[in-house]
């Protein structure tokens, strides 16, 4: 087990960004996304000293209670099954909760519930579980719809899409949606116009939405592995989408869509120019991301899951959040504090509806 240097980090980088089990934020680069944590590798060797497993750990400072919080982003990348190396992983988070005083590890690998395998290994490493029934009591999302693309080419996968689907996509391009990649000397203006349609979103959908300048160093970290795609309708831009394309899984981070000519049907569109990036990139999955694992019709939330099954992938069930405390006591504390403020965030809220 190694806690890696800053020159290290290419070698971090090249074995997470080809692993099966690597994903965008477990790239070295995305702490510079996270820019008010710090970061922290672990790796793993092997006899010949190659990387056989990898951990970034996000590292949350709480000097008011003089600890810390250690996160490992859908971490750690390596054989789920391969003990070994996860004790090693597990390891090297300890030595970091001695070095920032941490009252908990978490992670929450691309694991699949089912993996009973894991389940075992975890338990035996000292984990507590978190897996809520609809997926969204944990920091990311439990239940994610995915197309596995299996080589298929974009014919076959298009004839895949659901009839109505089919139809929704052709008739965007009927009406002149127009999908573009924004390159980047757009991003000043588009940016601006991309953010105008999340916080319409948020609104709409009842959601509170980033800073602008979250997006920007998303789009300026992850280089060619993220790009920003609109939907331009009469020349007016009515949908966005952030999305990333990294390890051989194309993701839809983030999407946005205006109030106005929803009939044109742009998000059906802009989700297959996005798909359509995973193909020509040889990616193995399309990662829609995040829906309710409550798959009932009456459920507010039951139209997104409505809308991604329209591409015929499949509902994953993952395994959820595992936390090694080291703690107990400190992490109670802190648990109280974050109750605490957001109650008051909420009571504020209340109060300023009120006034409005």
């Amino acid at each position: 087990m190694e806690i890696i240097k800053a020159e290290q980090y290419p070698e971090f980088e090249e074995f997470v960004s080809r692993h099966s089990q690597g994903g965008f934020t477990q790239s070295p680069r995305w702490r510079l996304v996270k820019n008010n944590w710090g970061w922290e590798g672990i790796v793993s060797r092997a006899p010949d000293g190659s990387v056989k497993g990898a951990c970034g750990v996000l590292v949350q400072q709480i000097p008011a209670l003089h600890t810390s919080f250690l996160y490992a982003p859908r971490g750690p990348v390596c054989d789920p099954h391969d003990t070994e190396t996860l004790r090693d992983l597990k390891e090297g988070a300890d030595a970091l909760a001695g070095r920032y005083h941490a009252h908990t590890f978490k992670w929450d690998p691309d694991v699949l519930a089912s993996d009973e395998g894991f389940l075992s290994a975890m338990r035996e490493l000292g984990f507590s579980r978190l897996a809520g029934p609809t997926g969204f009591e944990t920091i990311q999302c439990r239940f994610n719809y995915r197309l596995y693309l299996q080589g298929r080419s974009e014919e076959e996968l298009f004839m895949n899409l659901t009839q109505k689907t089919r139809y929704n996509v052709r008739l965007a391009r009927k009406k002149g949606v127009v999908i573009r990649v924004v390159e980047k000397e757009e991003l000043p203006a588009l940016m601006d116009d991309f953010m105008r349609i999340m916080r319409t979103t948020g609104e709409r959908d009842g959601f509170s939405t980033r800073p602008k300048e979250y997006f920007e160093r998303m789009l300026d970290a992850l280089g060619e592995n993220v790009r920003l795609y609109m939907a331009f309708y009469e020349g007016q831009p009515i949908s966005g989408a952030i999305t990333t394309n990294y390890a051989g899984k194309t993701c839809y981070v983030y999407g946005a869509s205006d109030n106005v000519y929803r009939n044109v049907m742009p998000n059906y569109l802009i989700q297959w120019e996005m798909i359509r990036w995973a193909i020509e990139t040889g990616c193995t999955v399309y990662d829609f991301q995040g829906v309710s694992g409550v798959l009932d019709e009456e459920d507010h939330l039951y139209g997104l899951y409505r809308f991604k099954r329209g591409f015929n992938g499949q509902l994953d069930e993952l395994a959820g959040e595992f936390d090694y405390v080291y703690h107990p006591a400190v992490k109670a504390m802190v648990d109280k504090a974050i109750e605490a403020r957001s109650a008051a965030v909420k009571l504020k809220n209340k109060l300023t509806e009120k006034k409005d």
